[in-house]
């Protein structure tokens, strides 16, 4: 009898124990999991000005490059200018030493008089005065100059003109010099390049764009430029090329112009947008697109829950996309912020800025 009251009390203290740990338990729950609805920022979906932005990778080229060379193999006298100075059009570059070519062309002036006094001897022989040179008929005079040498000593004098003049290298324009690394008192090459003249008072952009992408660009689109050496500096452009031709890839080549005196290097890696207004558009931001299933979703805001919506954007910018699929109507409140872990009608608490 003893035993069976024993058996009694020792029920009843488990069955009390065990309630406290269900309370326990239960208290425990309530804790980690509290119910809090997820705060959501909204805006009002509306038609607004969008401005569509293309973009691509390219890279700077001057709109005038000019490589300058000598034409006779002389020692190099004098070099005015060094790697990156700039230069006016028609500032000396560099110089030969111009003795022999003074020489030369000084004999071929010599000879040039002679052969003049040589032709007029010819055609007074001919009966012809050199008095008036349209009085004697063509062919009178083509065998007269044969006769004389005067188109071949003319020729003569022409070159050691013009090997003269070419043995001091002028800017053809405003520019930076690039390229040289010639030292006086050699003899520079006539089929390498001396040094190169780069206009960069007028800096160019080339860069690529997708055949699907055609319709999206025009001439004249404005075109916004950043360095990937200085992401801080943007220049502005505009399109002056589009080059009708597809590559066997679906690319197509473009050309902008950059406004205005630049920073910019023949060559430098940049990054373009291109920026063009397609008129009033519905569009919603970046941040109420979420993916769920593989598909986009916009949550809207109805009756304090969030109401689950297929969408299909169309062209996009860094901050919008356009909507060309969906059965939103303009007006609708669309959850902006907030909307990564949402779920069909979930409660929402709206909070403003």
């Amino acid at each position: 009898m003893k035993n069976y009251y024993l058996l009694l009390i020792m029920l009843f203290l488990f069955s009390c124990s065990a309630e406290k740990k269900t309370e326990k338990a239960e208290e425990t729950v309530s804790t980690v999991l509290p119910e809090k609805k997820s705060e959501v920022t909204v805006v009002t979906l509306k038609k607004q000005t969008f401005n569509h932005e293309l973009v691509s990778n390219g890279k700077i080229t001057a709109r005038g490059v000019a490589d300058l060379r000598f034409q006779s193999s002389e020692i190099v006298a004098h070099i005015y200018v060094k790697n990156g100075d700039r230069v006016r059009k028609g500032q000396k570059i560099a110089e030969l030493d111009k003795f022999r070519l003074s020489n030369k062309l000084t004999q071929s002036k010599e000879s040039m008089e002679k052969a003049k006094l040589e032709l007029k001897d010819v055609l007074i022989g001919q009966g012809y005065g050199i008095d008036d040179p349209n009085k004697i008929p063509e062919e009178t005079m083509q065998l007269a100059k044969i006769r004389s040498g005067y188109d071949q000593t003319k020729s003569q004098y022409e070159m050691a003109q013009y090997e003269y003049d070419r043995a001091t290298l002028i800017a053809p324009f405003d520019g930076i010099v690039a390229n040289l690394f010639a030292k006086p008192h050699n003899i520079p090459s006539t089929s390498e390049v001396f040094c190169t003249i780069i206009d960069s008072y007028g800096m160019e952009v080339d860069f690529t764009v997708l055949e699907s992408e055609l319709a999206l660009i025009k001439k004249g689109d404005k075109v916004e430029v950043t360095p990937y050496s200085g992401p801080a500096t943007r220049y502005d452009g505009s399109i002056t090329e589009i080059n009708p031709l597809v590559d066997d890839k679906g690319i197509v080549r473009v050309r902008a112009k950059i406004n205005g005196n630049s920073n910019l290097f023949t060559g430098m890696n940049v990054r373009i947008s291109v920026h063009r207004s397609l008129g009033e558009q519905l569009v919603v931001p970046k941040s109420a697109v979420v993916l769920r299933t593989g598909k986009q979703v916009i949550f809207t805001l109805k009756d304090g829950k969030a109401m689950w919506n297929y969408v299909q954007t169309g062209l996009e910018n860094a901050e919008y996309y356009t909507l060309v699929g969906s059965d939103l109507e303009e007006g609708a409140i669309v959850i902006a912020m907030g909307n990564v872990n949402l779920a069909h009608e979930a409660p929402v608490n709206v909070i403003y800025d």
